[in-house]
């Protein structure tokens, strides 16, 4: 309405565009974009540029090359007689540059097949003296979107297989597929189409009769899932939260997650939640072991001098006859044994 009442006092009244804006109660901008102002005024002309003798070389490197770093071309249309600065050219490389649209699909799953992981960083924390980098494991059901969290100090292998039990645990049963990146706890080193997957994590596979199943590189939209879990992790649950022990912050990630991101509506299905959903898919997924996998950390240790061994920025002391002596250092999440 207001577009009309412009258009109406200008062409039809021949009032001024501040006339007009004063009148209105709005901004001369936008009158002027009502009236389609920039048709009365013709375009200034291109001056003259350096860069104009390369434009047509470097629309032929984008086009075959549709990829390659705006600095890479400065430098070859340095070999080839530009002289002028790099931003310009950038300015240049941004406008020829292809726009190239990538297509995704609508991935479906079925009930208990598939779980995506991951971990998250959640900035440094204070635990006495000792600045500790805080992490989230998070792991979700691609059907129900069900959640399990948990936060550690570190994000070691023993901490990662450990966030899986915990999960399997409160879920009573495992998914057939887990879906990770390119992480170190899962994949220690890839060439091509082959890949070398951490011991442990096929171990633990095993044991619990699931697959990892690694995304391709650079490709996080495969396991969207778990990244905007953890997008809700962060706005919904950890945006201004206070806690004095770790044991205190998983207590309330804990509770957050059933009286808060369990009840919110599930995306297939807005007349049902993500718990009620969750209910339905549990009887379709993988019955637990009998026991749970050890995921205990196991380290050779040895004290020349002291009486004491480090451990995780903590000093533990041993008997006087095992000084000198190697040792073997078990930790779980609770307790340390030497």
């Amino acid at each position: 309405e207001t577009r009309v009442q412009i258009r109406h006092y200008f062409y039809a009244e021949h009032w001024k565009i501040g006339t007009i804006a004063r009148e209105l109660g709005v901004h001369p901008d936008t009158v002027s974009l009502a009236i389609e102002a920039q048709r009365f005024g013709g375009s200034p002309p291109l001056r003259p540029s350096i860069l104009d003798p390369f434009l047509e070389f470097i629309r032929q490197t984008l086009d075959q090359h549709p990829r390659l770093c705006a600095t890479r071309i400065y430098q070859m249309a340095q070999d080839r007689g530009y002289s002028g600065s790099v931003v310009q050219l950038r300015r240049a490389v941004a406008r020829l540059r292809p726009r190239v649209r990538e297509p995704f699909l609508c991935l479906q799953t079925f009930p208990g097949q598939q779980a995506q992981a991951d971990w998250a960083h959640f900035g440094n924390v204070m635990v006495g003296r000792a600045r500790r980098a805080l992490s989230c494991f998070v792991m979700t059901l691609s059907y129900s979107r069900a959640l399990y969290l948990e936060f550690f100090f570190d994000q070691t292998t023993e901490n990662f297989l450990r966030g899986h039990v915990h999960a399997f645990d409160a879920w009573s049963g495992q998914p057939r597929v887990i879906l990770y990146d390119n992480l170190k706890s899962a994949v220690l080193e890839r060439r091509g189409d082959q890949i070398h997957f951490n011991p442990r994590l096929l171990e633990l596979g095993a044991h619990y009769h699931f697959v990892p199943q690694p995304c391709q590189v650079r490709a996080g939209n495969q396991k969207g899932r778990v990244e905007r879990a953890i997008r809700y992790v962060r706005d919904s649950f950890w945006a201004g939260r206070t806690f004095t022990t770790l044991a205190e912050c998983n207590r309330q990630a804990w509770s957050w997650r059933d009286q808060v991101a369990h009840q919110r509506r599930w995306p297939g299905d807005e007349s049902r939640t993500v718990e009620q959903v969750f209910t339905d898919e549990r009887p379709r997924l993988l019955p637990p072991p009998l026991h749970p996998f050890s995921t205990d950390r196991i380290e050779t240790v040895r004290s020349h001098k002291t009486i004491y061994v480090r451990f995780d920025l903590n000093d533990y002391s041993i008997p006087p006859e095992a000084v000198g002596r190697p040792l073997t250092l078990l930790a779980s999440d609770i307790t340390v044994r030497i």
